[in-house]
């Protein structure tokens, strides 16, 4: 196919979905409409929940095979619309909707992308494409659901608003809450140990604390204390101090490696509520990076987490839109960045797979 028989069908599907509800973890309608879109361009989909995912038609399993991903779930509406958030306007080459930057616009280039390659044959990769829910809520019933179930990957795109330049890296996050214990007694007597006063030591080796590996792309890795609760009165020495830290690992370490780390120099209880958001990244020498920044972009390191933190595969995170417009009030993308993308895409990928 060629992609300008595809591009006025890929709008096409977007306003269709922009026009149907699909918050995270209400995504079933969406998902409908992504399958049918494919079946009736006789594409043969699987589908898990609300995750769709389909293979080239000349799927060879001695070949690797490419990831394409995107999500087509969306935040709920902000109170700052002033426009229909449901209603896929075009107004000034400006497409309107929830859900239209982040990240339905590329959703549906990565769509025409892998349509435009679905009937090739002799490509040197197999190309999956996955279309997964709850991303916009770090769910466990998105692309993490299904993963086990698309095969051996060799690499990722993921389809996010970057602007088509390369984010080569993202950050990984963490989240702990711990616990300083100390023993209540009355404030007006020598009684007690305050486990304020433990928590400060804590948190302040929180706040200094450097590793000692250092990300080319990120710097260091980051914590903050963003959290603090403790006491029940005035008068009372407090036996328990809760505060909670966000850390944002590079990709210099695993989650699990940083969190070992902080284990070692501090004395409260402390729990990771997940480790399942790992920092990603890919080498600025892979061959679809290389393509990319012939193309003209630039890489950089993304602070954003997305569906990358997911996979255990080199990914890059790349799509049309820009990522200042997620989530904000009459949020829209240029029709013009949706053509932009699809050709950036095909021409990134055929470098590599032609």
């Amino acid at each position: 196919m060629e992609i300008k028989n595809l591009v006025d069908e890929c709008i096409a599907l977007l306003k269709k979905l922009i026009n149907t509800p699909s918050l995270s973890k209400e995504e079933h309608n969406t998902a409908i409409i992504l399958e049918q879109f494919l079946n009736q361009r006789h594409v043969k989909t699987h589908r898990k929940l609300n995750n769709i995912w389909a293979y080239n038609q000349h799927f060879d399993p001695s070949k690797p095979t490419l990831l394409l991903n995107s999500h087509h779930d969306t935040v709920k509406p902000n109170s700052g619309y002033t426009r229909d958030p449901f209603l896929p306007d075009i107004e000034d080459g400006r497409l309107y909707g929830l859900g239209s930057n982040d990240a339905g616009g590329c959703l549906v280039s990565l769509i025409t992308t892998f349509l435009y390659f679905f009937e090739k044959q002799d490509l040197k990769y197999n190309i999956c494409i996955a279309l997964t829910a709850e991303e916009e809520i770090s769910g466990s019933n998105g692309l993490e659901l299904i993963v086990p179930d698309l095969g051996l990957l060799e690499f990722a795109i993921v389809g996010e608003p970057t602007q088509m330049n390369l984010a080569v890296a993202e950050r990984g996050l963490m989240v702990l809450d711990c616990q300083s214990h100390g023993k209540a007694g009355h404030a007006a007597r020598e009684e007690g140990d305050n486990a304020i006063y433990k928590a400060i030591k804590d948190i302040e080796w929180f706040r200094t604390y450097q590793f000692p590996k250092v990300s080319e792309v990120f710097g260091v890795v980051k914590m903050s204390v963003t959290i603090i609760n403790a006491g029940s009165q005035h008068n009372v020495v407090p036996a328990t101090c809760d505060f909670t830290v966000d850390v944002r690992v590079t990709d210099s370490y695993k989650n699990e490696e940083v969190l070992e780390i902080i284990r070692q120099h501090v004395s409260c209880d402390l729990k990771a509520r997940s480790t399942r958001l790992k920092p990603s990244s890919i080498s600025i020498n892979h061959p679809i990076v290389q393509a990319g920044i012939a193309l003209g972009k630039i890489t950089y390191g993304s602070p954003t987490t997305s569906d990358q933190a997911l996979l255990d595969i080199p990914s890059l995170k790349v799509g049309p839109g820009d990522s200042g417009r997620s989530h904000m009030a009459d949020e829209y993308i240029f029709v013009d960045e949706i053509r932009d993308g699809i050709e950036g895409y095909v021409k990134m990928i055929s470098s590599i797979a032609l």
